[in-house]
């Protein structure tokens, strides 16, 4: 194994071929210095995907070790494969460690390194400029969504700007919007507990979430669960389930539609939940009588007599059966309904709130209220008043359907059409932190259009990523290693709070995004929005009731109050009240159902939205909308995720680039013999929009009208294409195109493939 130094010194064997642009650690090595020769511990949070696990890391000699932290028991105390590689993360050659400026054309790799005080007297210039002469809402402000964040959101809102956008559009907007119209709130799924489980292309075993992972899996392995899955491959989630239905992609919702035509058909469902909690039954119940097996059969490729048998064993291991709402990419532009529709199953089980279904974050104000005691410390809500009032509305708020969308992220496409044909109005600047549109944005060409459009882009990242290539001025955020953040709430079943902490010396000149936005809005003379002195204060802010909050989670990185909760189990109730003598008492059912609380117009559940049909007619009732995916000649092109890379984020790690460096296009044997493709021959792939070449996978774990690739490979990032660029860039292959009410990004197009 090479030593940290050692490295460094002599690279990999594919770091070797590439040239080092100005700013990254392989020119920056002499700023290296080891870590303490002595042994320590530090609780901390993961951030080598989105679900940034508690870890615990030891420092031992020059090397860091990455486990999960014990105090997390949900987590198992463990983390993936890509969580064990975050030492290899902070030694990457390619990270860039010094700010860097555009010195030729944009996309050209021609960067000087500078120091920050320059990079930001050029950000405040130009950034000005743009404000003055077209206003603030001329700047795009983007960035991954999750910790830190906020920093970066907070900047958009101190320079005036309405157009601040998280990467939700690209993925898991839909059942977040689909989750706010009908509940009033986001959904967790109890999977260990849950005895039957549908799912519908979330692929817990390739797009881990360790949280949620171990809990199928110990559900799996206590051998009292079935899951079936429906996807348009054989993925290791399809691989794992009892039953796997191949159906065809984008009608998903004729299943989920016909699923509930049994439930109520049948009178299958909970009758008792539905009258207490629920508005709009009638309607849907109406729509639902059209959607029959028979009719969704015809349409997904799923036999009628599967869907009926399915819809009863559900009803049969009800209130513990799940139909699992998903995070992944938008397969159909009806990914709006569909979601709903996937909601609606649970609300006919009447799993809410109940073992083995679906339930509330319980946050501490909850928590405390239904125990009658201050059980959970509560964070403050760190409030900045004297904020500039934007002067035009959002970009993506022109047409009124996507208002729910707007306030969970908004729409992040609407960018280019702003940048490129100035609709609804023009976007001249754009500052984006840890995102990446190049490859999660479809239609890449559109996408590097707008950015050449522009007439200023800062990016913040840990690499020139595809999209920082585009920037004018990069500046090198410190890794998740070399960084303390906020306080984060991980409530689930009960309060629990997590804190990440710095557990190395910096490497380089790089700085933690909070700080980076926080010297950008002083250097613009806007440093009063950002009234915190360091992260410290920051977090003081946050404890400001309980001091000692914050020296505990320092000590333990993650901590979990009172005991689980579900609201509508009369067993962990009568547990809860035991440990709480001044606990709200119970309803006539022995549970705190009367409690459940949905924040919408009606106060309940809505499986009809009258609110939804005034700002998008015809819409309030969960229906079924035929879709246009691809033409009679082509193929189906879907995405996934991979269990050893987050999206476009980790293809640079030596590690995880020695594991999977490649995404070979996955093609029925079939298909693969009509088109005169055998296994491993270079391929081309056409659609409407782009040209990419690839390596075919031939296999029968897929359907015959379909072929599917991992995403976030195919890099146009000439500083890396050497060493990164192999494979297919999928956003190279999708046309632009919005989900009606979610606007999330669509993910399936129709494609021809050639031997190359």
């Amino acid at each position: 194994m090479l030593s940290r130094r050692d490295f460094l010194a002599k690279g990999s064997a594919f770091c070797a071929i590439t040239v080092y642009a100005p700013g990254t650690l392989g020119a920056q090595s002499q700023l290296l210095t080891p870590a303490s020769p002595f042994i320590k511990e530090i609780n901390s949070i993961c951030e080598m995907c989105s679900t940034r696990c508690p870890i615990t890391v030891e420092s031992r000699q020059d090397k860091l070790f990455i486990r999960g932290n014990q105090n997390a028991k949900s987590f198992g105390g463990k983390v993936c494969a890509r969580g064990t590689s975050g030492s290899k993360l902070l030694n990457d050659s390619h990270r860039l460690v010094k700010p860097i400026k555009r010195t030729g054309p944009r996309g050209s790799g021609m960067w000087q390194e500078i120091e920050w005080e320059e990079a930001y007297r050029l950000i405040a210039h130009n950034l000005n400029q743009v404000r003055d002469r077209y206003g603030s809402e001329a700047i795009a402000v983007s960035s991954k969504s999750g910790s830190l964040s906020s920093h970066a959101f907070h900047f958009g809102k101190v320079i005036g700007t309405p157009n601040i956008f998280s990467h939700g559009s690209t993925c898991p907007i839909s059942y977040a919007v689909a989750a706010k119209v009908m509940f009033g709130n986001e959904l967790k799924l109890d999977l260990e507990n849950s005895k039957y489980i549908l799912n519908f292309g979330h692929n817990l075993f390739e797009g881990i979430n360790m949280s949620m992972t171990r809990a199928l899996l110990a559900a799996q392995e206590k051998g009292t669960v079935k899951v079936v899955v429906f996807e348009p491959r054989l993925s290791v989630m399809a691989d794992k389930a009892d039953e796997w239905h191949a159906i065809k992609p984008g009608t998903d919702i004729a299943v989920v539609l016909a699923l509930s035509h049994v439930l109520i058909e049948e009178q299958l469902y909970d009758e008792s939940f539905v009258q207490q909690h629920v508005s709009g039954f009638e309607e849907f119940a109406t729509s639902m009588a059209q959607y029959t097996p028979e009719w969704a059969s015809e349409i997904c490729d799923v036999p009628a007599g599967d869907i009926r048998r399915i819809a009863r064993e559900l009803a049969a291991a009800a209130p513990a059966a799940i139909a699992d709402h998903g995070h992944r990419c938008t397969f159909t532009p009806e990914e709006f309904d569909l979601r709903r529709g996937i909601y609606a199953i649970n609300v006919l089980l009447g799993n809410i709130e109940r073992k083995g279904g679906v339930y509330f974050a319980k946050n501490s104000k909850l928590y405390n209220k239904l125990a009658g005691e201050a059980v959970a410390p509560s964070l403050e809500k760190i409030k900045v008043d004297g904020l500039p009032t934007p002067a035009l509305p959002r970009i993506d708020l022109t047409d009124p359907q996507f208002k729910y969308a707007a306030k969970a992220g908004g729409l992040y496409q609407s960018i280019i059409p702003a940048a490129l044909q100035q609709q609804p109005y023009a976007i001249k600047a754009w500052v984006m932190s840890r995102s990446n549109p190049m490859q999660t944005v479809t239609d890449r060409n559109q996408v590097q259009n707008a950015l050449e459009a522009m007439d200023f882009v800062v990016a913040c990242d840990v690499y020139i990523s595809e999209s920082a290539a585009y920037a004018d001025v990069v500046l090198p955020e410190s890794t998740y290693l070399e960084r303390d953040e906020d306080i984060g709430d991980m409530s689930s079943k009960n309060p629990a709070y997590a804190l990440r902490q710095r557990v190395t010396e910096t490497i380089g000149d790089t700085r933690p995004s909070w700080q980076i936005f926080k010297e950008m809005a002083e250097a613009m003379a806007l440093g009063q929005h950002f009234p915190w002195q360091d992260i410290v204060d920051y977090q003081q802010r946050q404890v400001a009731n309980n001091p000692e909050l914050l020296t505990q989670l320092r000590k333990a990185g993650y901590l979990s109050f009172g005991i689980p909760l579900l609201m509508r189990e009369p067993e962990m109730v009568a547990k809860f009240r035991q440990h709480y003598p001044n606990a709200l008492p119970p309803s006539e059912l022995g549970d705190y159902g009367d409690q459940l609380q949905f924040t919408t117009p009606s106060g309940k559940i809505e499986l009809s939205s009258p609110s939804l049909e005034k700002i998008a007619p015809g819409r309030s009732v969960i229906s079924y909308r035929p879709v246009m995916l691809k033409q009679p000649d082509e193929l189906y092109f879907i995405q996934g995720k991979s269990a050893l890379h987050t999206n476009a984020v980790t293809q640079n790690i030596p590690l995880l680039y020695d594991l999977q460096s490649d995404n070979p296009v996955w093609i029925h044997p079939d298909t693969a013999a009509e088109l005169g493709v055998s296994d491993g021959d270079n391929i081309i792939i056409t659609s409407q929009v782009g040209e990419e070449q690839g390596t075919a996978k031939v296999t029968p774990g897929i359907r015959k009208d379909t072929v599917f690739a991992h995403m976030g490979f195919g890099s146009k990032n000439q500083e890396l294409k050497r060493a990164f660029g192999k494979g297919v860039h999928c956003g190279a292959l999708l046309p632009h195109a919005s989900a009606a009410i979610t606007g999330s990004n669509v993910h399936t197009t129709g494609v021809t493939i050639r031997r190359a």
